[in-house]
């Protein structure tokens, strides 16, 4: 199972960095019961091997000014390898999509957008996304508020399967 692979203080690291990317190695030390300079030999560890992708800040869209947020369920004539690539490249060309998933069953993506208005998602949607080659389908879904947006994993979750893992 992904996760055994790191120890208990290890883990502890990665859920207090989850939580608090800012907080000083002495402070996530102190949290996680080991001294400085260790602490830090393990977070460079967890960076080099990928568990740690970056630090990010949580930016609020709406007070920089994008009122909008939109799901669009994308759906491909072609599935071919090539035409996947090519439409997960396009995505991360557009600069409204924040987000692009391939999925499986009825649509093949699903890609969340931000806006600073309605007028600016129908360009986005009409002149770019809908005349891209091998799209077939787009249905799309505005966001009227988030109920909930946490960000990486549930790390009580993987400790307790961690518990009754043999």
């Amino acid at each position: 199972m992904a996760g055994t692979r790191l120890d208990p203080i290890d883990r502890k690291i990665l859920a207090e960095l989850q939580a608090d990317g800012r907080m000083t190695n002495v402070e996530l030390a102190k949290r996680v019961g080991i001294s400085a300079p260790p602490c830090l030999r393990r977070v460079r560890t967890l960076e080099e091997q990928g568990y740690i992708r970056g630090y990010h800040a949580d930016v609020d869209a709406r007070e920089l000014g994008f009122e909008v947020q939109v799901f669009a369920m994308v759906g491909l004539a072609s599935q071919a390898e090539a035409d996947l690539s090519a439409f997960e490249q396009k995505c991360r060309d557009w600069p409204l999509v924040r987000e692009c998933h391939m999925l499986n069953g009825e649509v093949d993506f699903i890609i969340k957008c931000v806006a600073p208005d309605l007028s600016s998602f129908q360009s986005f949607l009409t002149g770019k996304l809908l005349t891209t080659p091998n799209v077939a389908s787009v249905k799309t879904s505005l966001v009227i508020r988030g109920a909930k947006d946490e960000p990486g994993v549930p790390f009580d979750v993987l400790e307790e399967r961690l518990k009754t893992t043999p």
